[in-house]
Parts: C-alpha cells; sequence; structure tokens
C-alpha cells in the first residue's frame, strides 16, 4: 500500500482547518477553558507562596501562567496548559505535597512533561534575566 490508497475522499475528516473547532477537547468547550483560567487565576499564586522554596520549578509555572495569559495563543493550547495547572493547585495528588522530599515529585513530573510538548514555545514566556536552554 502506498500514500494514494489511504488519501481517498472518504478519509477526510475536515475540508478546512477552520473545522478544527468541531473536534472535541475532552468535552470542554472555549467558555468552559475560560472558567478554568479563572479557577487557576484564583489559586496559583497562593499555591506557589504556600510551597516556597520547595518548589524547585517556580519559574516554569510562572512561564506556563503568562503562556495561558496570552490572548495570542489558541483556547486548545491553553486548556492543555490549564489542565497541568490545576492538577500543581489542587490538594488531592498522587503524591501529597506535605510529604517530605517527594511532595512535589508527581507536579514536577506533570509540568516536565508539559514543557517538553510545548518545546521551545515557552522560551518567551519566561521572566526577564531568566536563561532558557
Amino acid at each position: 500500500m502506498n500514500y494514494e490508497d489511504y488519501n481517498t475522499d472518504d478519509d477526510v475528516l475536515f475540508d478546512d482547518v477552520s473545522d478544527l473547532n468541531q473536534l472535541d477537547f475532552g468535552g470542554k468547550s472555549e467558555d468552559d477553558v475560560e472558567e478554568d483560567i479563572e479557577y487557576v487565576e484564583e489559586n496559583l499564586w497562593a499555591k506557589l507562596e504556600k510551597g516556597g522554596k520547595k518548589i524547585s520549578f517556580a519559574r516554569d509555572i510562572v512561564a506556563l501562567y503568562n503562556f495561558m495569559k496570552d490572548p495570542i495563543v489558541r483556547w486548545h493550547r491553553k486548556a492543555i496548559v490549564v489542565a497541568a495547572l490545576i492538577y500543581f493547585i489542587v490538594p488531592l495528588d498522587t503524591i501529597p505535597d506535605l510529604t517530605p522530599f517527594f511532595g512535589y515529585l508527581d507536579d514536577l513530573g506533570v509540568i516536565t512533561a508539559l514543557l517538553k510538548y510545548l518545546g521551545s514555545e515557552l522560551k518567551s514566556y519566561y521572566p526577564a534575566g531568566f536563561r532558557v536552554s
């Protein structure tokens, strides 16, 4: 089989890129994501202050927050970031944050996976003076 065998008119999902809005992003709509963004805005800074110096990846969290607030970023990209930040904020974790030494490992894993997924797209969202390799 070659490419032409797969490329039939029956296999075309969308004729136009704008039809991507028809996709189901986990049952979330753009309005749902806006509500989740409000939740993140209300709770993120308290969580960062509470964690203090235990959170070595705080600058990554700030970069993700800045990415989430950028009006140019499409809502479905923001939805991914919002989900990770909500996981960070919500106290129900795989490993409770109160556990010494290991409390933030699951949060770090989620944030690291997201940083890897977004890659260089995040570089411009880091605080000034922070060097990203």
